[in-house]
């Protein structure tokens, strides 16, 4: 095999989407190599898939309108690239506002009060938006959250991870510097 993918190189699938790669594995009973990869959309979720399959081609007679030759194809990366031009499924460069309704359909949708999080300028409103998020609060939301904060979150309940977070924000509030002198 000489198309065996290598840790955080991109790769898009045949429909469209993109993932990277995380590591390759071995599964402990078979032996077999493995893929873990990651989706870079929606809840960005990881799947595992073994190598060989990682690396086939398109079964065209289950998919006879696709054009790519492999399930997965290597994306250029943008240091790489001469032009900044988006890809299409068939490697050629896209036209500008050439999207596919699939496409449209699976763009990244943030919740909009972690996107409020994001850009609040205190920690007290960071605060008091992680305390409205609490009833909803998602493992990937936290770690969007720890990561703009530049902390990491031990893995764990998600109670725990919240509670976690929510402490190093207090702490961080309690130190701010926001009053006049």
């Amino acid at each position: 095999m000489d198309r065996i993918p290598e840790p955080n190189e991109i790769y898009q699938h045949f429909k469209g989407n993109l993932y990277r790669i995380i590591t390759l594995a071995t599964h402990s009973e078979t032996g077999e190599a493995m893929v873990v990869y990651q989706a870079l959309y929606g809840d960005f979720q990881v799947f595992v898939r073994p190598l060989s399959m990682f690396v086939s081609e398109v079964d065209h007679e289950k998919y006879p309108q696709v054009q790519a030759k492999y399930r997965f194809t290597l994306v250029p990366q943008i240091m790489d690239k001469p032009s900044g031009a988006p890809v299409g499924e068939n490697g050629s460069p896209k036209a500008c506002g050439e999207d596919s309704p699939e496409e449209a359909e699976e763009e990244l949708n943030l919740d909009p009060m972690l996107v409020e999080f994001l850009d609040a300028d205190t920690y007290e409103d960071k605060l008091n938006i992680l305390v409205g998020l609490h009833s909803r609060i998602t493992d990937d939301m936290l770690n969007t959250m720890a990561v703009s904060l530049d902390l990491e979150l031990e893995e764990g309940e998600l109670e725990d991870r919240y509670m976690t977070l929510k402490n190093c924000i207090v702490t961080l509030e309690k130190y701010e510097c926001n009053r006049l002198r």
